[in-house]
């Protein structure tokens, strides 16, 4: 134990563990703050899901989803300290509900996305007529941002402590070989029974480049990425990763460079849609928000995720 801490200490590359850890101790702090139940084993995590709105750090933003969750699902863990939903609730939340999502549009902007005058946004967007998902699970982004003419024009996935862009569920359940089906599109179940993802992957050029010559199908890992992205190129949009600066999974840098999920699927895509595809990070925005100083509570938000020294 004590070697694995000195490496720690002297590894030059991020421990996705650590920064969990952080994580874990920062929402075990939260809560133990307050007036509220916690999981007997896990004190980062709520003892009811039913009292997720105390993981909600403003009553008015609660409220608002309480109102609005007929439209959308809330997820599983809704109740954890580290859920990303909860996240982007506390984060985006009050510009909602406070009709300001200026310091959102201008984080957005210093990050060289081309953000047009951003007036309402959604959270949990989905559209089944995209991908031809009349039934099961569709596609969903966590958060978009409508111009004045209310088409939906930024499309926003958020990350919190997640290690991955989900995979494919047909080929996790063990009813796939995971064998590539560019030159074959049929090859996939999913194709086959008529949803459109392969049929976009083909329409925007994916399968022209590198994607069509690996032997393993790009959605057995990296499912979720590809059909948000597809999804934002239909809609005429931009594909955005809203993440935790600290966590390695998704953008780093080590002594071999720039490292992370974003720099290498952004690798896979054709030059021509890059311009299409962007992040910012948690703290930017934070940034953003402090710098505008109408939102008291960002205070709060900073403690809750373990942005205060």
């Amino acid at each position: 134990m004590e070697n694995s801490r000195r490496l720690a200490k002297t590894w030059p590359y991020p421990f996705h563990r650590r920064y969990e850890e952080q994580m874990r101790a920062a929402a075990t702090i939260w809560f133990s703050q307050r007036d509220v139940t916690v999981h007997r084993k896990y004190r980062y995590i709520l003892a009811n899901r039913d009292d997720w709105q105390q993981n909600i750090i403003l009553p008015e933003v609660a409220e608002y989803i309480q109102d609005q969750r007929q439209g959308f699902p809330l997820h599983k863990y809704i109740h954890h300290g580290l859920s990303s939903q909860a996240m982007l609730f506390n984060l985006i939340g009050p510009l909602i509900v406070r009709n300001d999502l200026e310091p959102l549009r201008l984080a957005l902007q210093a990050q060289n996305i081309a953000v047009p005058d951003v007036v309402s946004a959604d959270f949990e967007y989905e559209d089944r007529t995209i991908f031809n998902e009349d039934s099961g699970q569709p596609t969903s982004i966590d958060l978009v941002l409508y111009d004045n003419e209310q088409t939906p024009r930024l499309f926003i996935e958020a990350k919190l402590v997640e290690k991955e862009f989900g995979g494919c569920s047909v080929f996790q359940r063990g009813d796939c070989d995971g064998r590539n089906p560019a030159s074959d599109l049929n090859l996939c179940y999913l194709h086959h029974i008529g949803r459109r993802y392969w049929s976009l992957m083909e329409k925007y050029g994916f399968l022209d480049g590198v994607i069509a010559q690996n032997m393993t199908c790009v959605f057995s890992t990296y499912y979720q990425f590809f059909r948000e992205l597809l999804l934002a190129l239909e809609c005429g949009g931009v594909f955005v990763l809203l993440s935790d600066a600290r966590n390695p999974t998704f953008d780093c840098e080590v002594p071999a460079g720039r490292r992370g999920l974003m720099p290498f699927l952004i690798s896979l895509i054709p030059e021509v849609h890059r311009d299409k595809i962007a992040s910012v990070s948690i703290q930017e925005v934070v940034a953003s928000i402090e710098k505008s100083n109408r939102h008291e509570w960002v205070g709060a938000f900073k403690s809750k995720y373990g942005m205060t020294p």
